[in-house]
């Protein structure tokens, strides 16, 4: 059996990995220097069962305090349940939190490590009042970079799509405000699971799976005076989208989103923001709510952030992100390695290669192009970033998708006079150059000149 160091830290910053290990105890002092020059977000510290220097624990809990950084306590270096359950009770002494993330239990460096020590190790923690943690901390780290990204303090739910993130929302509106009722906007999408489906704004979508819960009241996409005619003490939650995607495309109204928070404000009720279709770079911006200087209560998010792997993501901001108690919601799937692991990489890939100001320069010439299709067919371009509609004269739609999909462009008929254009935010110029004559082909062969 190999000897462990009493303390391991693990930390990772964005986006920089810093990983320290010593067969010999360092002084927490130089541990602390190397986290705090790793710019570490979240430290993971190992505490063996037979360690007797609690009083360098101690200290070293206190250097990290100091550097603001997490600590996750770890059982690295067990080799049974009950030492691991012991490593945790000495750790909650030790650091003051009852987290606990659950390594390998059994002998770290052979291949079989004790996978049913592992999960009976987290039975008995969790009857005791412990956040247990999985072995990955992929999860931990999507979710620092989130609410980095946002700017506000909140936790993060994963999920695997925008319905099931939309899910959570709802239960978040319940438990701040019990059986009280969620406004939404006619022409709105939030996906197609009961809940989700209950708050969006398409009675066609609705009606075969009526009854759906409720009370949810609709309003008028953009008109704050409809929303307040009907919020009052007993609303739970406003839900909106800061562009309607399946609507068409169609941006809120400047101040909209800015009224709605006050709105909120006024009544008590939580303000969520879908930004499933609009986050992680779609409109040029993180996300198109902070841009406009608004903090919701809840935002929620799918689609581009797994860049094709299904995640999705529910962010509970300030006092909102604490409405869960242990048990009131889960996800068998949700945070798993793989998809978290592909966000990072979504998120890393935006940043590092400058895809946002690409996404507005890009989405601008887009624009421009459009703009040139002759009016015989088409009577408007609207959106923003790289998400844009083109609004026709007529309900033909359907016939345009079609004649561009046999060209091998790819456009989405979102309503019968509308097509909707998004594509990849890597997209270039010339992209945009090549696409557009086959769109104004398509276009003449459906009805006319273009």
């Amino acid at each position: 059996m190999t000897s462990s160091p009493d303390f391991l830290l693990y930390g990772q910053s964005f986006p920089s990995r810093l990983m320290l290990g010593t067969s010999q105890y360092p002084s927490p002092a130089i541990l602390a220097e190397a986290a705090r020059a790793s710019g570490a977000a979240i430290l993971t510290v190992s505490l063996r069962r037979e360690s007797a220097r609690l009083k360098e624990g101690q200290d070293f809990w206190r250097l990290v305090r100091d550097i603001g950084a997490r600590v996750l306590p770890n059982t690295a270096g067990c080799y049974s349940v009950k030492e691991a359950v012991t490593t945790a009770h000495m750790a909650r002494e030790v650091f003051g939190t009852p987290w606990i993330k659950l390594e390998v239990i059994g002998e770290a460096d052979t291949l079989q490590p004790d996978v049913f020590g592992l999960v009976e190790a987290a039975r008995i923690l969790s009857a005791e009042s412990f956040e247990v943690f999985p072995y990955t901390t992929e999860d931990l780290v999507a979710a620092e970079r989130l609410i980095e990204l946002i700017g506000y303090p909140g936790r993060v739910f994963f999920a695997n799509s925008g319905a099931e993130s939309n899910e959570c929302a709802l239960k978040l509106a319940r438990k701040h405000r019990p059986g009280g009722a969620v406004i939404a906007s006619e022409g709105g999408f939030h996906g197609r699971t009961l809940g989700s489906l209950s708050i969006t704004g398409s009675p066609a979508k609705r009606r075969p799976f009526e009854p759906l819960p409720g009370p949810v009241h609709f309003v008028d996409f953009g008109d704050l005076d409809a929303i307040r005619a009907v919020a009052d003490r007993t609303t739970a939650a406003v839900f909106v989208e800061p562009t309607l995607g399946e609507g068409g495309v169609v941006p809120a109204p400047e101040g909209f989103l800015s009224g709605v928070r006050a709105i909120c404000d006024d009544v008590g009720a939580l303000m969520v923001v879908d930004e499933v279709q609009s986050g992680i770079g779609r409109t040029g911006q993180w996300f198109a709510c902070v841009s406009q200087g608004v903090r919701p209560d809840v935002i929620t998010l799918a689609k581009g952030l797994g860049g094709g792997l299904p995640i999705g993501a529910c962010v509970g901001l300030g006092d909102v992100g604490d409405l869960f108690a242990p048990g009131d919601h889960g996800s068998t799937f949700g945070g798993n390695p793989v998809a978290c692991s592909a966000a990072l990489a979504v998120l890393a890939t935006i940043a590092d290669e400058h895809l946002l100001d690409s996404v507005k320069r890009v989405g601008e010439h887009l624009a421009g192009g459009l703009a040139s299709l002759s009016p015989n067919l088409v009577s408007g371009v609207r959106g923003s970033g790289l998400w844009r509609a083109v609004v026709l004269n007529g309900p033909k739609a359907a016939e345009v998708e079609s004649a561009a999909l046999a060209r091998g462009l790819l456009v989405n008929a979102v309503k019968p006079d509308v097509i909707r254009l998004a594509p990849p935010l890597i997209v270039t110029e010339d992209d945009v150059d090549e696409a557009l004559p086959l769109l104004r082909a398509a276009l003449h062969e459906v009805g006319g000149a273009a």
